[in-house]
């Protein structure tokens, strides 16, 4: 058993240190008393001279000694393009190499990722205008609306554009629904519903009834109006059935908004995009003759057509466009029977970095989300250099993730291993740091057979696979492995459970919710030295479990049937097979 010693020196980080440009930029839980978000978090241990001797095993000292370092001050919240994003992509190379890993991107530990931001000016004055009723309507942007544009163009000009109701503005093959069924919606602005059709539960049978499918997600939304040749699309915001309030919308859509440039993504992007408020879609509406409320409900039922408005929209765009550089950090344990085939642990490495307009404490620290990510991999990856694997295991921390994920994105736009090789993506996003659970909840429950394949592992230990607790809030297709699923390779994402050991599930859902209320996207997710360990080990032990089983088989796990994504993974197969056979 091998047992080395880190000095975690601030010298030796910065020596290593690459330049980059500078850019802008649920639930985990804690079993220390609940703590205020005013509060002033807990002094943090110093990093810069810290020593600890790591054991090839998966421990909590080990784990913990991660995080204190990813999480520290020193590390001012590890925001992309800063110090912060160089000590930390250092200092997971620096732990590779300590392993015995080999860099995972073809020779290279890094995989640079370009980004492009698009800052929407003259917001205090924008206005969407709507010709209609004889007269013109405005939208204000903030209160009635928010808008910008995906093609990341520094003028963009819609004018006297046809406005068309396409209902939750969906085209999915193996459910039989397509809500552009007979209209031709090329040039016209589109107004669509958020979630899917099957959310109202009228009808229990379309899609996966109150569960959010891929086909709720806003992102899928306007990425089906751009195919389908729209000008213009704006998302009709609803708290309930978005789960998130308007005022998250705003905020947003207010702040420079990044993307991949399109030389590195190439799908259809719409020039003009957004949301409006359920009060502006009533008046729209209203004004042109129509009752928004009666076409939504209709919008519920199958057989459902688009509705043209005798309306018109206009508006005027002006942006400020800049580039920046981040990295991935590739590491790998080359397989000794199958090397071509890989199993991927993703995790994302960045944060939200400082805040100096705050009072008190100005670092997002990002200890939960997601320093316990990367101390999770890295606790992996030093038992997996130890084990050696029959197939080839990659570690990929990911940048950008808070950004849009960015940077898994890149990933399965350029991945070092085919995707047609990638037998699956276990990801570790914001792991709860409590004590032991009876169960690992599974976000997406129902996907595929790697979840059954978890829940046999969780079984060996006594324990079970339970579902997200709230599967309308959409959660899995909230953090990086959602990239790769959309890319057809079976993709898990699981977090703690909530039945815990000590104080059952009204003490899980508590936790969880003093993490949401109080840590989530706030300063106060700091390193706490009251925390147990002993859950959250367990947890990563599962993870490690899960992917050593998959390593050391030729199992190739597979969507369900009624899966958006298995059709997806059948022709990258069949495409693999076909390229193998030539």
């Amino acid at each position: 058993m091998r047992r080395l010693a880190l000095a975690c020196l601030t010298a030796l980080t910065l020596a290593a240190c690459q330049s980059h440009d500078e850019e802008k930029t649920p639930a985990a839980a804690s079993t220390a008393p609940a703590r205020a978000s005013t509060s002033p978090p807990p002094p943090m241990p110093a990093v810069a001279n810290e020593h600890h001797d790591f054991s090839p095993e998966i421990t909590g000292d080990d784990f913990a000694a991660h995080l204190r370092v990813i999480s520290s001050d020193e590390y001012d919240g590890r925001k992309p393009g800063t110090l912060g994003e160089r000590l930390t992509t250092n200092y997971i190379i620096e732990q590779f190499k300590r392993m015995g890993l080999e860099p995972g991107n073809k020779g290279d530990w890094i995989q640079t990722v370009p980004a492009v931001s698009t800052t929407l000016n003259g917001q205090d004055t924008l206005a969407l205008d709507v010709a209609e009723g004889g007269g013109t309507e405005k939208f204000a942007f903030g209160n009635d609306m928010v808008v910008g544009t995906l093609q990341a163009k520094s003028d963009v000009d819609l004018k006297d554009s046809d406005i068309v109701f396409v209902g939750y503005g969906v085209d999915a093959p193996e459910a039989q629904w397509n809500d552009f069924d007979g209209i031709d919606v090329k040039g016209k602005t589109l107004v669509i519903l958020v979630n899917d059709p099957g959310w109202n539960g009228a009808d229990k049978a379309l899609f996966k009834g109150r569960e959010m499918t891929y086909y709720g997600r806003w992102t899928y939304k306007f990425e089906e109006a751009a195919r389908k040749g729209a000008a213009a699309a704006f998302i009709v915001h609803q708290t309930e059935p978005a789960a998130y309030g308007w005022n998250v919308v705003r905020s947003g859509w207010t702040t420079p908004r990044l993307d991949l440039p399109e030389s590195e993504d190439p799908a259809p992007r719409l020039p003009i995009a957004g949301w409006l408020t359920h009060e502006s879609a009533q008046r729209l509406f209203a004004k042109a003759g129509k009752n928004f409320d009666e076409l939504a409900k209709q919008a519920d039922v199958r057989g459902f057509r688009a509705v043209p408005l005798d309306a018109k929209a206009s508006i005027h765009l002006q942006s400020t466009i800049s580039h920046s550089l981040s990295n991935n950090v590739i590491g790998m344990v080359k397989g000794t029977s199958e090397p071509g085939e890989a199993i991927v642990y993703s995790a994302h490495w960045d944060h939200l970095g400082h805040d100096p307009a705050l009072k008190g404490h100005q670092i997002y620290n990002g200890a939960i989300d997601n320093g316990t990510g990367i101390a999770a991999m890295l606790e992996i990856a030093g038992k997996f250099a130890e084990e050696k694997p029959k197939r080839s295991v990659i570690f990929a921390a990911v940048t950008m993730e808070e950004s849009g994920l960015l940077g898994s994105k890149y990933y399965v736009a350029h991945p070092p291993f085919p995707l047609d090789k990638t037998v699956a993506d276990i990801n570790m996003d914001a792991l709860p740091i409590t004590g032991a659970t009876r169960d690992m909840e599974v976000t997406g429950l129902g996907q595929g057979d790697l979840e059954d394949m978890f829940a046999d592992v969780l079984k060996a230990d006594g324990r079970v696979v339970s579902g997200d607790a709230s599967p309308e809030k959409g959660h899995y297709f909230r953090s990086d492995h959602f990239n790769f699923a959309k890319a057809g390779v079976p993709a898990l994402s699981a977090g703690g459970g909530t039945d815990m050991v000590q104080g059952g599930k009204a003490a899980g859902l508590a936790a969880e919710e003093d993490y949401t209320k109080n840590r989530y996207h706030q300063p106060t997710d700091v390193y706490d030295m009251r925390w147990n360990f002993d859950g959250v080990t367990q947890n990563v032990k599962a993870f490690y479990a899960l992917g050593e089983k998959l390593a050391n088989s030729d199992v190739w796990p597979v969507w369900k049937e009624g899966s958006e994504f298995k059709a997806v993974r059948e022709k990258s197969l069949a495409s693999g097979a076909s390229k193998k056979a030539k």
